[in-house]
């Protein structure tokens, strides 16, 4: 199919990620489906389009624009251990700065954890996971696959920033300046560790999947 499949599949994959969440089409999904719902259909959406459009770039005509060499694999696993470990501090935690926060009336700026060091942690593991994965892979495909989505997340993370600083006001601003004149130790340690290890558990489940879902071994 040349380009066509992946040009098709990199439109989905913006359609889905943009239509579905505007606010007025996402309130008549969760009034039908409820928020639970919504979020459970949301996500095996997104994760069907971005298998498919991984896969698109597989099949896209070959155009190499750097050579494959052994370091940058190095640097691949290095980087994804950071970003899984910054998933496991993130996931489900009090964050009202960003998309994905649970129960964020009891965020404690005092007491922010990885949210003192930015206030978009899913949106810079994403960000992470892209360029860490471009650089192995220096053919035009997935060089625009990959730019596209450390794109899509240093943008949204300004995106998001604006929808919030509008909606909350000053109380955005009290937060933020209250945030980064915290330290970074989190609320409990022992969740912190255990957050960490789960973090850890999901890189080491990612490499032994990696072949499965992917076709190819990260450790070669």
């Amino acid at each position: 199919m040349g380009w066509a499949e992946f040009i098709a599949a990199f439109a989905v994959f913006f359609l889905s990620h943009s239509v579905p969440l505007r606010p007025n089409i996402k309130a008549r999904v969760v009034s039908r489906a409820g928020a639970g719902g919504f979020t459970l259909g949301y996500s095996i959406l997104s994760l069907a389009v971005l298998a498919w459009v991984i896969g698109a770039a597989g099949r896209a005509p070959y155009v190499p624009l750097w050579g494959w060499a052994a370091w940058q694999v190095h640097v691949t696993l290095a980087v994804m251990l950071g970003v899984c470990v910054i998933l496991g501090l993130s996931i489900g935690r009090p964050n009202p700065f960003s998309f994905g926060g649970a129960q964020n009336a009891r965020f404690d700026p005092g007491r922010p954890g990885i949210v003192r060091l930015t206030r978009h942690p899913l949106l810079l593991a994403l960000a992470l996971w892209a360029v860490a994965h471009m650089l192995p892979n220096g053919d035009l495909a997935h060089v625009i696959l990959f730019g596209s989505f450390a794109g899509f997340a240093l943008g949204g993370m300004w995106i998001v920033d604006r929808r919030k600083r509008r909606g909350m006001g000053a109380e955005w601003l009290r937060l933020d300046h209250a945030r980064r004149q915290a330290g970074i130790a989190p609320r409990s340690w022992g969740m912190a560790c255990v957050r960490g290890l789960l973090g850890s558990l999901l890189y080491a489940g990612l490499l032994a999947a990696h072949p499965s879902l992917f076709g190819v071994s990260p450790l070669g």
